[in-house]
């Protein structure tokens, strides 16, 4: 039983954490699972972490929200860059493509360093583009389209849809801000598939996933904060060059 709760634990924490940087969530998730030897293979578990994160990003930005029953058109933007990774997850759930890609190292090594790169490049740009008087239907497609690579384990959801936004010559924040508002819906139509394969498995709502819930939750909402304060200092570099030592990292383990 206390090694089931330090796994949820752990699972929790890095799930918060990761979720909403541009690290990738997924990849640090099967790192831990596979480094540490997890064997909970509850999809509850899964499921009660991202709903934890997504309750953390609804009461984050509930404000913004709230205010999107006078604001139709940044809801028909959200709807729109949304319909893509939608349709692209459902194709993957339930053609069983996705367990091609999950727990492998090679992938996550590879896209961990990639998108690192690609990342870099995106935030060198100096324009300062925001969301009020630029974003239309046609950007946030595309921002969208770009979102679907998050399927891949180690590419990160923020990590691609900042580095989309940023290639639109967004600035730092609102290019974050597009990122979590469309990770509403992104993580919301995970958990609903993740909770489809999850009927038929016994589980009950027992402490184990209220704890996963609430630490996932408040280690995503701080998270969010820090990183929208961070980012309104500091460049993106910092997370590239993690990016790039945890795939070298992960390099070194593949080929030893």
């Amino acid at each position: 039983m206390f090694s089931n709760i330090i796994e949820i634990i752990i699972l929790s924490i890095v799930q918060g954490i990761s979720e909403f940087l541009p690290i990738s969530s997924s990849a640090h998730l099967n790192i831990v699972e596979i480094i540490f030897d997890f064997n909970s293979n509850s999809l509850m578990i899964d499921v009660s972490l991202h709903l934890g994160s997504l309750l953390a990003i609804v009461f984050y930005f509930r404000r913004e929200l709230l205010d999107l029953r006078n604001n139709q058109k940044l809801l028909s933007l959200l709807i729109i860059g949304s319909i893509p990774i939608v349709i692209a997850g459902y194709i993957i759930s339930s053609t069983g493509l996705v367990n091609l890609l999950e727990n492998n190292l090679k992938i996550i090594a590879w896209t961990t360093l990639i998108f690192g790169i690609i990342l870099y490049l995106a935030d060198k740009s100096k324009f300062d583009k925001k969301i009020s008087s630029n974003l239309n239907f046609k950007t946030i497609l595309y921002i969208g389209l770009f979102q679907i690579l998050a399927l891949i384990p180690g590419v990160s959801r923020a990590g691609i849809t900042i580095t989309a936004a940023r290639l639109f010559r967004f600035n730092r924040f609102d290019a974050s801000k597009i990122s979590f508002l469309l990770a509403i819906p992104a993580i919301a139509g995970a958990s609903v598939l993740q909770l489809k394969n999850a009927i038929g498995q016994s589980f009950e709502f027992n402490y184990l996933i209220l704890i996963s819930i609430t630490l996932s939750f408040l280690f995503s909402y701080f998270t969010v904060k820090f990183f929208l304060d961070y980012i309104n200092k500091f460049s993106l570099n910092i997370f590239v060059i993690y990016r790039i030592i945890i795939s070298i990292i992960l390099f070194i383990i593949i080929y030893n």
